[in-house]
């Protein structure tokens, strides 16, 4: 019980989160979400201004979102109050080279008046922006840039955690209907038990009076390998170990995604392999029903972390 109240919480693996911060002269907004993946798979939108940021973002969300397609942006921009960003003069000097040389070949070469370069044309240009940010400002940045990823992804998790409770009350609903008919399965299997002893026995009577020098041991021992494969006590066992398992996961927490997507392999598995031996209406559409749940609960299992 110790073990169970410090278990982390299921998750989904579906979520969003937005957050907007603000701190010496800049300001930014991020954005987080993620989709189901059968990994972990992370990609990343963020300015290049901060040295070092992409590596301690990435290093920061590896411990706390284990599996999902996971996509993170952040818009960075200065304030207006801290004034424009500086030119580099000396990238501004090589682009207006560049452009007088590209205009005099296109007239003298080509015939090819082009049109004016604008100065907010220049601007634009990502090589002529100075951060104007020392390696402590830098650091100070990045550091108010980090604090704030942390909240953004604790309310990322905190929407994950609510979806991942509600996907285990529905997950736990179908484990509690697949152990009712699997409970079901045994009785009929059991009720049809005489029936189908009966049977062996007039088809082995049956074989005997049409078979000429048949060997009646050897006649009853093929009737009996198929009253044995017949037989659907161990799918029944193996169906209430596995749900057993599964809710042992549940009551785990964390990420357990990958190992109930496997065991609902294992619930289906079993299901098939009942079905294929029903040889009774009953016992036949108490397998179909428990494989439209296991379905069912396949599909729940997909979202989870």
């Amino acid at each position: 019980m110790g073990r169970n109240s410090k278990a982390a919480p299921i998750r989904s693996m579906t979520g969003f989160a937005s957050r907007k911060g603000a701190a010496a002269g800049w300001s930014w907004g991020w954005d987080l979400r993620a989709v189901n993946a059968r990994g972990y798979d992370l990609r990343t939108r963020l300015p290049d201004l901060v040295e070092g940021l992409e590596a301690a973002v990435r290093a920061a969300l590896k411990p706390l979102i284990e599996r999902g397609n996971v996509n993170l942006s952040l818009k960075l921009q200065r304030d207006a109050s801290a004034g424009p960003a500086p030119i580099n003069h000396e990238a501004l000097g090589a682009v207006l080279a560049t452009i007088r040389q590209i205009e005099e070949t296109a007239l003298g070469e080509h015939d090819l008046e082009l049109a004016p370069t604008t100065a907010a044309d220049i601007l634009a240009m990502r090589a002529l922006g100075d951060s104007g940010l020392g390696a402590g400002e830098q650091a100070a940045l990045r550091d108010a840039l980090l604090a704030d990823l942390a909240a953004l992804v604790a309310d990322f998790n905190a929407m994950r955690t609510g979806e991942g409770a509600a996907l285990a009350g529905v997950i736990a609903e179908q484990l509690d209907r697949i152990e009712t008919l699997t409970a079901r399965a045994a009785q009929a299997a059991e009720a049809r038990r005489g029936k189908l002893a009966e049977t062996l026995r007039e088809n082995l009577a049956r074989v005997l009076e049409n078979s000429d020098g048949a060997d009646a041991d050897r006649v009853a021992q093929e009737l009996a390998l198929l009253a044995v494969k017949s037989d659907v006590t161990e799918e029944c066992d193996r169906l209430v170990a596995h749900v057993a398992a599964a809710r042992a996961l549940l009551q785990s927490g964390g990420a357990v995604g990958r190992r109930l997507d496997f065991l609902t392999q294992e619930f289906m598995r079993e299901a098939n392999t009942l079905c294929s031996k029903a040889q009774s209406r009953e016992l036949t559409q108490i397998g179909l029903d428990l494989k439209a749940v296991i379905d069912q609960m396949r599909e729940q299992v997909q979202n989870v972390e």
